[in-house]
């Protein structure tokens, strides 16, 4: 504990104004439902700048890290709502969400949340819900690579359950088609837009080339026009060298730690990784429009992608008196 807050006390005065500083350059503000953006400015003022400089120094460390923490949100709130079930260790009789399909050998990034939970429960105790910690370290993560900003509704608090099988059945999978991932989407309030918006988080990261070993068997028998040869072969070549199970191949080759909308350029010139990513071109009309519209415009994209991840982060959050707010992340109090 006490290296955790001699790193605190070192960085908070500098990180706080630097923190202050992106944000009010590429904030994005929407108030509805029962958060709120202010909801630790009395309780926990450092909160925010806390959290950030524990992101700051992780994805400093590992640019893939930023990726990783974006998609622990994803699979968070996809799951019953955003209440940090994901977060959850499986326990004696107690089945979390981590041996999921989705999740299992996926998922990283858990320790890091560890460490800024237990800076801080020295700082706040029994204050910052993990469920608030997930959705800013997700905006943060955007932002330190270089993508916008906005102000995180705050106030959720922590689940005391979670669900294996609602995680394999309601998390979009790396072969959906455009009518599976909208249906899924639709099932938790999103639209086919949100979609295509949120889906551009996939221009960062890595992904195991299990989860697209279906692509390049299906790409070996056509000829259709989202079917690029050569990027195929690069793969196929990949993969073959250490194993579908362990070989991790970037999701966007082009700019694979920058948030930015290169991955909606990819698509159109068939890169994408995922059968889940190329069928946006591939298999509707209306989402070929919509990625075609990010690709002329970046800001169009940072836009849709901000309302989106907003109105996904409003998913079902416990408030009030349902939930508790955790000590340990990986544990019900």
């Amino acid at each position: 504990m006490a290296k955790y807050l001699g790193f605190y006390l070192l960085v908070m005065l500098r990180l706080a104004m630097a923190f202050a500083g992106i944000l009010n350059e590429t904030c994005y503000d929407d108030t509805s439902g029962p958060l709120r953006a202010d909801e630790y400015q009395d309780t926990c003022p450092e909160a925010e700048a806390i959290i950030f400089s524990w992101v700051q120094k992780v994805v400093s460390d590992d640019p893939r890290m930023a990726a990783s923490l974006l998609r622990l949100h994803f699979h968070d709130c996809f799951v019953n709502g955003c209440d940090a079930s994901v977060l959850l260790d499986d326990v004696g009789s107690f089945v979390g969400e981590k041996t999921a399909a989705p999740n299992l050998n996926s998922l990283r990034g858990f320790e890091v949340i560890d460490e800024i939970k237990s800076v801080l429960e020295s700082v706040c105790p029994g204050t910052v819900s993990c469920a608030d910690i997930l959705a800013i370290t997700a905006r943060d993560s955007v932002v330190l690579s270089g993508g916008p900003g906005w102000d995180v509704q705050k106030g959720r608090r922590d689940s005391l359950s979670a669900s294996k099988a609602a995680a394999n059945n309601n998390i979009p999978g790396p072969n959906s088609s455009v009518a599976t991932l909208v249906a899924k989407f639709q099932r938790v309030g999103l639209t086919l837009k949100d979609m295509v918006a949120l889906s551009g988080a996939h221009t960062m990261g890595k992904a195991r080339c299990s989860t697209f070993s279906a692509r390049l068997t299906r790409s070996s028998n056509s000829n259709g026009p989202e079917i690029n040869v050569e990027f195929m072969e690069s793969l196929q070549q990949l993969c073959s060298e250490s194993g579908t199970n362990v070989t991790l191949a970037q999701l966007d080759l082009v700019t694979p730690a920058t948030f930015d909308n290169q991955y909606y350029v990819n698509l159109l010139s068939g890169e994408g990784l995922l059968a889940s990513d190329q069928a946006l071109v591939s298999g509707d009309d209306q989402t070929r429009r919509i990625v075609e519209s990010y690709v002329e415009d970046t800001m169009i994209f940072f836009e849709d992608f901000r309302k989106s991840i907003l109105k996904m982060g409003s998913l079902g959050p416990l408030t009030g008196n349902n939930g508790e707010i955790r000590r340990n992340c990986r544990a019900v109090n």
